[in-house]
């Protein structure tokens, strides 16, 4: 923390590695910026960071070497350890720089070296938590933060101990309200009198989600569908549609979700903690497919929570079959009263403001009375 009560007050914030942390990341960066404060955001080399981070030029950043932690008895180990203490100094000597008053960490190894060099300075640290299972590297960093920020409630009681406050995902000031559907429609090149399925994978492991809507494409011929394909599968998703003349949006990657999102009568995604967030920001029905090889099967957890809350039904990868799979997305579509009950229960399921919550924990933690 500075010393001089006149210095500006810096956070940093670690959230690279995979859009479920650098998307909720930005999404402080963005209330802290709004209060005045300055930002650096540490991200990893890795391509999904350089992607999600093109129209946030506005904001300073910096690129650590970065790696998950493979077990201890791999020969991998060794270089997770080299590139960790490359990474630690590399934060150490961007501290001294730019003098922080805060280090935020969103998860993942990529925030384990700038937590360390943050609490070796003797600096205010804290992590957030966006899934109902914790990652490897929070609950090793909860050991030194101060305080422990969480999406979920659930999660709360695996770590004992700590001082922790739930505080729900942050979701980007871009996500923040819905546009008209027509309008949405439109600039995605869709009728209007069609009822439309948005599909999309995050930033890993979309493959399985896209050979299922390819493989139940011909029972769909009477919706139209929004496909985020990842990078492989958007030709092969675009053949597909035009095959069985169903109108379709195709890309690998977009970043004005908002748009999407305000298309779309029902998501088949992912689990993953940011991509719920926001799904609840828009109060939207979904269809969850959990990635089946997330760490501890974390992203079951996350579905489940929506799942009993009435705003989600959850399908397994493995269980999927063209027919009965086609046939949920039509019966969730086909009905308005269910997708009327289960959008009310998305809505309701988590914090509204949760970039706010996160923005106050950052400053209260760090300096109080600086703003």
């Amino acid at each position: 923390m500075p010393k001089n009560p006149s210095q500006p007050f810096r956070a940093v914030i670690a959230c690279g590695g995979t859009g479920g942390h650098l998307f909720p990341g930005l999404a402080v960066a963005e209330e802290l910026k709004s209060r005045g404060c300055e930002v650096l955001l540490i991200v990893s080399e890795k391509s999904v960071d350089s992607l999600a981070l093109e129209g946030y030029e506005h904001f300073r950043h910096e690129r650590l070497p970065s790696v998950a932690m493979p077990s201890p008895l791999s020969p991998a180990f060794i270089r997770f350890l080299h590139r960790t203490w490359q990474s630690y100094n590399e934060c150490r000597s961007l501290y001294r720089r730019f003098q922080p008053s805060v280090v935020l960490g969103m998860g993942g190894f990529a925030s384990t070296a700038p937590l360390l060099a943050g609490r070796r300075l003797k600096l205010p640290t804290l992590i957030h938590e966006s899934n109902a299972i914790p990652g490897r590297a929070n609950l090793f960093a909860a050991r030194f933060a101060t305080r422990v920020l969480l999406g979920f409630a659930a999660c709360e009681k695996l770590f004992p101990g700590r001082d922790c406050a739930v505080t729900g995902t942050p979701v980007r000031t871009s996500l923040a309200t819905r546009i008209p559907r027509e309008e949405a429609l439109k600039r995605l090149g869709l009728r209007d009198d069609r009822l439309t399925l948005l599909v999309m994978g995050g930033s890993q492991g979309a493959t399985g989600i896209n050979e299922a809507l390819f493989r139940s494409a011909a029972m769909l011929r009477d919706k139209q569908i929004i496909h985020l394909t990842g990078e492989k599968d958007d030709r092969l998703a675009i053949a597909n549609y035009q095959r069985e003349a169903i109108p379709h949006y195709v890309a690998p990657f977009h970043h004005d979700m908002q748009t999407l999102y305000s298309a779309a009568d029902l998501v088949v995604a992912r689990s993953g903690a940011a991509s719920l967030s926001e799904l609840s920001q828009f109060a939207l029905p979904s269809i969850l497919i959990p990635y089946p090889f997330a760490a501890d099967d974390h992203q079951t957890d996350n579905a489940k929570i929506f799942v009993e809350a009435g705003a989600a039904v959850i399908q397994r990868q493995s269980d999927i079959q063209p027919e009965t799979f086609a046939a949920l997305i039509g019966n969730i579509l086909d009905h308005p009263d269910r997708r009327a009950k289960m959008s009310d229960a998305a809505e309701k399921v988590l914090p509204r403001n949760a970039a706010v919550l996160v923005a106050d924990e950052v400053v209260r933690g760090a300096q109080p009375s600086s703003l």
